[in-house]
């Protein structure tokens, strides 16, 4: 297959290698000069899609995104696919759809999980939306790139579903270490809060399987004094991007906003910003109710 990828930063790069390592021809683009392992170098957005069965972008957000979309549609073949790995606002997903199929070119919105680990060995989950035989027709290439690949609905509700569930994470994560540095300061050892939880009816991803507690359960960025492994800054972008879906909607999120406000503080204000989100445990640790 033929593949345009725009974007090869830290998560687009590795995607592409992949890809190209099971044998598709890859042109790659990214204005910032980057390249990947085994694909083409294209000199602009336009070049890498032109020729293209699938042109798949990785970008940082709904603005740049729109724009390749604006610079890569019109010279896209009818029948062919735009596959949008970025975490983008659901309206302008929906807004790059409408535009491809006037073009009578499939879009599939398609943000990912887990992080750069997951994109370098090939197990990112994909939360999928658009039309039912675009996914088929795509799903070798997710089965490359990925572990899983859910189709959640029509165009946008791949969005829909990635801003829902980091909506849910920034909230647990920040109870969850709202909990250790309460039960710190009850004198109740980490390990045995910990041994608690995780089998009890506090268990929860974020204590469980990144537990923001150092020397506490599986290894995590807390581990490695909070090196990111998903930075708070990108958690804020996230909520942020529920909260603005929220508003579309009109929906009623008040811990969505309540979470969105606190990394805001911890990422613009404090020490946050270039750490993993699990840090928010020792902010907590060092502030009191006053």
């Amino acid at each position: 297959m033929n593949i345009g990828f725009i974007g090869l930063g830290n998560m687009g790069a590795p995607m592409a290698k992949n890809l190209a390592a099971a044998g598709h021809r890859v042109a790659g683009f990214d204005p910032a000069g980057t390249t990947a392992e085994g694909t083409s170098a294209a000199a602009s957005a336009e070049a890498a899609a032109m020729g293209a069965d699938v042109v798949i972008t990785m970008l940082p957000n709904g603005k740049i995104a729109q724009s390749v979309a604006d610079q890569v549609l019109p010279v896209m073949g009818k029948g062919t696919v735009l596959l949008d790995c970025s975490t983008i606002d659901v309206a302008t997903a929906r807004k790059i759809a409408r535009l491809a199929e006037s073009r009578e070119i499939s879009f599939l919105d398609a943000p990912v999980s887990g992080g750069v680990g997951g994109a370098e060995a090939g197990t990112l989950t994909f939360m999928v939306g658009g039309a039912d035989e675009s996914f088929a027709a795509l799903t070798p290439l997710f089965d490359i790139m990925g572990r899983t690949a859910v189709l959640c609905g029509g165009a946008g509700n791949g969005q829909a579903a990635k801003i829902c569930n980091n909506m849910i994470l920034g909230i647990t994560m920040i109870g969850t270490c709202e909990a250790f540095a309460l039960a710190d300061k009850l004198g109740l050892d980490r390990q045995a809060m910990f041994d608690v939880v995780s089998t009890s009816s506090g268990y929860s991803w974020t204590m469980n399987a990144y537990c923001p507690a150092p020397g506490i359960g599986p290894q995590s960025p807390a581990d490695n004094d909070y090196a990111p492994g998903f930075a708070a800054d990108l958690m804020l972008k996230d909520l942020r991007l529920s909260q603005q879906a929220a508003q579309d909607v009109d929906a009623d999120t008040p811990m969505g906003a309540a979470a969105t406000e606190l990394y805001k503080i911890f990422v613009e204000q404090e020490d946050g910003s270039g750490r993993d989100f699990s840090a928010m445990l020792p902010r907590f640790e060092g502030r009191s109710r006053s």
